[in-house]
């Protein structure tokens, strides 16, 4: 698979569905543009680590997915090379928004940047990681 053709939205979405762990969370695909993506969580108690804070490997986890989802609008499939992420408050929130940015796209590797925020008004940012993915066809 190329680049994406038309509605990023429903393709991701498509995408999105075949994965087991976005359905276990329940991920939600709510925007998708070129290179760029806006994901949602609901908060369920059993992403909770021991002082009921969303869990650091599901942090991790939601910036992957939002890094790989806006990669995958410009290069197709890819796969994480390499992530970072930097842990900035306990995120707790009732619904967790997620949003993924390519930084700069390339024909070997693609370099990413994720934020997680609670929703709300004010947004309050809760962890931000960069990825570099690679495009595998």
């Amino acid at each position: 698979m190329g680049t994406f053709e038309g509605d990023f939205r429903s393709k991701l979405r498509e995408v999105s569905s075949g994965a087991a762990f976005n359905n276990w969370l329940g991920l939600e695909v709510d925007e998708a543009r070129e290179g760029e993506v806006e994901l949602s969580l609901p908060w369920r108690r059993e992403f909770g680590q021991y002082n009921g804070y969303l869990h650091a490997s599901i942090v991790s986890g939601l910036i992957d997915t939002a890094c790989g989802f806006a990669a995958s609008t410009l290069s197709g499939r890819v796969l994480a090379s390499q992530l970072s992420v930097r842990f900035l408050r306990p995120a707790v929130a009732e619904v967790f928004i997620v949003r993924g940015r390519v930084i700069k796209p390339g024909r070997q590797q693609v370099f990413a940047c994720g934020e997680i925020f609670a929703r709300g008004a004010p947004e309050k940012l809760l962890a931000v990681g960069d990825a570099i993915l690679v495009p595998i066809g």
